[in-house]
Parts: C-alpha cells; sequence; structure tokens
C-alpha cells in the first residue's frame, strides 16, 4: 500500500473516531437531560402530591419532609411539637361550633402557623383546612388570646452571666465595650383604624402601628413594646414602654445601642451616634461607624421576622388589639426559631429590606 492510501485511511479514521466522540457526548447530554426532566417531574408530582392536597386531607400536611414542612410553616417539626405542647398547657382545646365536627388542636396550630406565614384571606384558609370562614377567624384569635400571655416562655431579660456573654458578643463584633444589645422600633403597616385614624399615618406616609424592639447579638428578643400609632417618634414610645421604668434595675453597669432617634434625649442607657455636623472628628467618626455595625442587629432581626412572618408585611385587621396581639406572636414565634433559622434559606445574603422597615 503506497503512503497517499494510508495517509487517506488514516484520515478517515480520524474523522471517524471524532465523529463517533461526539456521538457518545450525544448521548450523554439526552441521558443527562432526560434524568433532569425526570428529576424535575418527580419534584413536581410529590410537591403535588405533600402540598397541594386541601381541605378534608389537611392531615398530609403533617406527612410531609422536615424541608418541605418548614418551607411552608416557618417552624421545623420540633418547634411545632413544643409550640403545640405550650398551647395544650395553657388551654387550648378542640373546638364545637353549631353541631359541626370539633377542630382538632393540631390542626389549629397548624392554620395559626399558616396565617402568620402567609398573606392568605381567611376564605383561602377556609378552602386549605376545610373549615368555614368564620371558623378559621374564631381559630386564630383564639390562638393569639391564647398565645400572648404566655409571653415568658419566648422572651426574657438575660441574667447576668447571659449578659456578659453578649458583651463579650458585641465587643466582637463592633468594638465597644460593655454592650449587651441594640433598641429600635420598626413600623407594621396597618389598614386606616376607624377611631383617631390620623394618628397612625407615620412620616412616610402610610397607616402603621411601632414595635419597639431590644434584640442580643443574635437578634432575639429580649423586650418587646408594641401598639403605639405609626407618628409616635421612637423616643417617645421608649418613654412610654414598660421597660423604661425598669430599665435602671434591668441594664445596671450595661448599655444598648441606639440610632440617631434618640439623640437629645435623656437616656443614660443608650450610647448613641453623635450627629454629622461636618466637623466631626476621626474619633467621632471612628465611633459612629462602631454604632452602626453594631446596631445592624436589630435591623436584621425586624428583617427576618417579617420576611419569615409574612402577616406583618399589611396588617388588614381593623381591630387594634388584634394586630398588637399578630405582632407579638411574631415576635414570640421569632424568639421560639432562633438558633436554628438565623439565616434565612429564601435569602442567606439577608433578607431585603423594604421601605416600611424602619424610620
Amino acid at each position: 500500500m503506497d503512503a497517499s492510501k494510508k495517509t487517506f485511511i488514516l484520515l478517515a479514521l480520524s474523522e471517524y473516531k471524532q465523529l463517533l466522540n461526539k456521538y457518545e457526548a450525544h448521548l450523554r447530554n439526552t441521558a443527562e437531560e432526560e434524568r433532569r426532566r425526570r428529576r424535575i417531574s418527580t419534584l413536581l408530582l410529590s410537591t403535588q402530591q405533600v402540598i397541594m392536597k386541601t381541605g378534608p386531607e389537611w392531615e398530609v400536611m403533617l406527612d410531609m419532609d422536615d424541608l418541605t414542612f418548614a418551607h411552608h410553616f416557618r417552624v421545623t417539626k420540633p418547634q411545632f411539637d413544643y409550640l403545640l405542647m405550650k398551647l395544650q398547657e395553657n388551654g387550648i382545646t378542640k373546638e364545637h361550633s353549631k353541631g359541626l365536627p370539633p377542630v382538632p388542636v393540631t390542626k389549629k396550630v397548624l392554620m395559626f402557623l399558616w396565617y402568620m406565614a402567609n398573606q392568605n384571606s381567611f376564605r383561602e384558609m377556609s378552602d386549605k383546612f376545610d373549615v368555614s370562614q368564620s371558623s378559621a377567624h374564631r381559630v386564630i384569635l383564639e390562638v393569639l388570646n391564647i398565645m400572648c400571655p404566655m409571653g415568658q416562655h419566648f422572651i426574657s431579660w438575660p441574667n447576668s452571666c447571659e449578659k456578659a456573654t453578649s458583651a463579650d458578643a458585641f465587643q466582637h463584633l463592633c468594638g465597644l465595650s460593655g454592650v449587651i444589645g441594640a433598641i429600635d422600633g420598626c413600623h407594621i403597616r396597618v389598614q386606616r383604624p376607624p377611631v383617631r385614624g390620623g394618628d397612625y399615618m407615620n412620616s412616610k406616609s402610610f397607616y402603621s402601628i411601632l414595635l419597639q424592639g431590644i434584640v442580643d447579638e443574635r437578634g432575639r428578643f429580649l423586650d418587646i413594646f408594641a401598639g403605639p400609632p405609626g407618628r409616635v417618634h421612637d423616643a417617645r414610645m421608649l418613654r412610654s414602654s414598660n421597660f423604661y421604668s425598669t430599665w435602671q434595675e434591668k441594664i445596671g453597669e450595661y448599655s444598648l445601642l441606639g440610632d440617631s432617634a434618640y439623640i437629645g434625649e435623656a437616656f443614660p442607657f443608650l450610647i448613641t451616634p453623635k450627629p454629622d455636623n461636618g466637623a466631626l472628628t476621626e474619633v467621632d467618626q471612628q465611633q459612629n461607624a462602631n454604632i452602626s455595625r453594631g446596631r445592624v442587629v436589630v435591623e436584621n432581626a425586624f428583617g427576618r421576622m417579617k420576611c419569615k412572618w409574612r402577616r406583618l408585611r399589611d396588617l388588614q385587621n381593623t381591630r387594634i388589639d388584634a394586630m398588637v396581639m399578630i405582632v407579638m406572636a411574631a415576635c414570640f414565634l421569632h424568639n421560639m426559631c432562633i438558633g436554628t433559622s438565623e439565616m434565612c434559606l429564601e435569602h442567606p445574603q439577608g433578607c431585603p429590606r423594604q421601605d416600611d422597615e424602619n424610620v
């Protein structure tokens, strides 16, 4: 065989090998795409089987896997069991109404968590949990009325050992010594109340009630005060709170971090930034930066709570007492979840802030 024929055969074999490799790669890609489609189909099917079944088959929600359950109800199954136990200890029972079958306690707690974690109407909840709209409304109010007096189970002031631990944590976080927490006010959007509605119009031109929160380095609420109208200033809200009348006993030798809303007021337990009048020294600017770095814990706590318990994004209840109970319940649930969900699964880089978060 002459050299030209050998060269031709070698080229043909080379091209054949290249074509064969391309065909094998095509088969691998096709197989991988098919496997991906099957995984998606299986996921969608399982989601429909676990989530979409509603009405009389509400018990299927308890059979969700842990991740799916936490995604929809915002608590883990052990946390759900703990909340259920506490509510049962404090008097929640089955409900009979006009001869209808009683609403099981487990179902009530699921309804309550669903209500707090979503912005569904009572009509939608009626369909999902196979109860009348009036029963859904009654169940939510029942759970709120039982849960709100249980604050000591969820929110407590730190003891001396916990204060020292928080002081060390804040020292590491922002370089300031003797700090055990941060305080701030948060606006909760509401529908205009029928009585003295103008008092609830805040400086950003929407109706709100206020939540004052003091949090530790983890974003856990140490003290809350909810309910003042949105037009009330943060400093005035602090003076009106129960915490203010007992601050010397609670704070002792320690301090809290506050923002510029408290500047100019006589709050000896607060460390606040100096007003930037254009003549701040480098030391003052560094101090302000340290305060801002430490205060981020309370801002993040409000952001995570509104992201997790979405009912707080817009309360359409017209009764002020119901609004306050919902806000308090969200704070309790927030604290209950601390330790297992500091990071939002949906927003690992931080929950998005809205214009109504803080003023």
